[in-house]
């Protein structure tokens, strides 16, 4: 249904980024609107972003592994409306490892008991009453938040070096906001009684999902396809320069056309009547024209991003272990998550009697990993997955190397002050809003950035939504329910569901 009947212009919505956000933007605007065109600008070869799916001789691989769950009910709606039967469901195991040793995840009792050891065990019990008797005060840092629902020992073992490993800072300088985001409606006392139980009303838990067979990118494909049937663009390799703006309206971005031999192949201004961004937050303000105020532009230059590269390995033999992911604490390498991508979907493998295994290493550009050379890279993820105790590095065939800039916004100690003063300035635009994970710096799932594009799209058809406490406070937005989606569940429970 469209809520622009009476208008018979056709306007031109210009779209930066063909990620999840500005795709799902695209799409929502075509299904509620016939005189909305959307222009999807894209700098990448591929759609999908963070979420896209590359491919190395037949060999698909998902950057980060990407589950399809929400309670959010337009966002299942959309996934469905485009892939329909080409999801498939998708058991989730996975392991953290840590010490030499597998524990499960989601917690198994005895399976922590054993590994732990009883001594152990009990220290982590006391150190849980401690901190519950004597908690934290204040929750300021990701450490404090912790350790007030699990304990400082149980923090030291399995929060503290992951997530030092994650974000290349100790996590008594990042915020609490993201431990509320990523980990919240889980404790201690409620892992232990889901183990026990079987209960299970956590969803970063969840037991299994959905997956597109031939990997996330295949929906994101199959979007930019239906966008350009029903009459919209998306254009490839089309990087955005330059924001110009008339005082508080934006009137047109500057664009370079890349060709395949990576060189800039023409330069265009694209005008639109409206205007909705993707890119991050600290690109965007230092590429507005004329420039913000000197104190927007600061704030904007103290966000920080975590860079991300993930090495493919493909294995000379069948997989070497069962998982979806697994998740490495241990400091004795450096790799922090490794997926298995046959576990995810046989179809993103040519070859039965191979494996295709995904090291991910979370870094910084510029430092040693990212620069790297590729070969030293697929050496080094060998000899980390023989270390581990998985495959042995002479099993390793071949590899590919995907580099992933901004993958994740940094919550430090100074993010949150800086980030409000960019949001302000933003919002006094009056025909430009501003979407997703790095749109928002908001480390969003999925389906969160999804939503906010497609309150971006309500919003330009004349609707008031506040797309920036979209996953705000709320942990997930899928505790709640937008308002057309309240009034079809009225009266049902609502759960809290799982980072990726």
């Amino acid at each position: 249904m469209s809520t622009d009947q009476n208008q018979s212009k056709e306007q031109t919505v210009a779209i930066i980024g063909g990620g999840p956000a500005g795709l799902t933007a695209a799409y929502e605007l075509q299904k509620r609107s016939k005189t909305h065109k959307p222009v999807v600008l894209e700098g990448g070869k591929l759609v999908g972003g963070i979420a896209r799916t590359e491919s190395h001789k037949g060999f698909r691989f998902d950057i980060g592994g990407h589950r399809f769950f929400t309670k959010v009910p337009e966002v299942n709606a959309m996934w469905h409306e485009v892939l329909g039967k080409d999801f498939i469901t998708v058991p989730r195991l996975s392991r953290i490892y840590y010490r030499g040793r597998f524990y499960d995840y989601p917690l198994n009792l005895f399976n922590a008991l054993f590994n732990l050891g009883p001594y152990e065990s009990v220290r982590i019990v006391l150190s849980y009453l401690k901190w519950r008797l004597f908690p934290h005060k204040t929750e300021d840092t990701y450490e404090q938040w912790v350790m007030n629902r699990f304990g400082g020992r149980l923090y030291a073992h399995f929060f503290r070096s992951y997530t030092k490993k994650v974000w290349g800072i100790p996590p008594s300088t990042i915020r609490a906001d993201w431990a509320a985001q990523r980990i919240k409606n889980l404790s201690l006392i409620k892992a232990v009684w889901n183990a026990i139980s079987g209960a299970n009303d956590t969803a970063s838990l969840i037991e299994e999902f959905e997956y597109p067979r031939l990997g996330p990118g295949m929906m994101w494909e199959k979007t930019r396809d239906i966008i350009r049937e029903k009459g919209g663009e998306v254009r490839m390799q089309s990087v955005v320069d330059r924001v110009f703006r008339e005082g508080n309206r934006v009137t047109g971005i500057k664009v370079t056309e890349w060709a395949e031999d990576g060189k800039p192949a023409k330069t265009y201004t694209q005008t639109a009547d409206h205007f909705v961004n993707s890119m991050d937050l600290r690109t965007l303000i230092n590429c507005m024209d004329p420039p913000p105020p000197k104190e927007v532009i600061d704030a904007a230059n103290r966000l920080k991003y975590r860079d991300f590269l993930i090495v493919t390995l493909v294995l000379d033999h069948d997989d070497p272990f069962p998982d979806t992911w697994i998740y490495v604490h241990s400091k004795e390498v450096k790799v922090g998550r490794i997926q298995n991508f046959r576990s995810w979907s046989k179809e993103m493998l040519p070859q039965p009697n191979r494996a295709s295994i995904g090291m991910e290493f979370f870094c910084n550009e510029g430092d040693e990993l990212w620069q790297m050379a590729d070969e030293d890279l697929i050496k080094l993820a060998g000899r980390e997955l023989e270390q581990i105790g998985l495959a042995p590095a002479s099993s390793v065939m071949d590899g590919a190397i995907i580099r992933q800039l901004k993958a994740y916004p940094v919550y430090d100690g100074e993010y949150h002050e800086a980030l409000e003063v960019v949001q302000k300035w933003l919002q006094t635009l009056e025909n430009f809003q501003t979407v997703g994970r790095n749109g928002l710096h908001r480390y969003n799932n999925q389906d969160h950035s999804m939503l906010t594009a497609m309150y971006a799209a309500r919003n330009i058809l004349g609707e008031k939504l506040d797309i920036w406490e979209v996953n705000l406070e709320r942990s997930y937005n899928e505790e709640f329910q937008t308002k057309e989606a309240a009034e079809a569940v009225k009266g049902e429970a609502r759960s809290a569901p799982a980072p990726a």
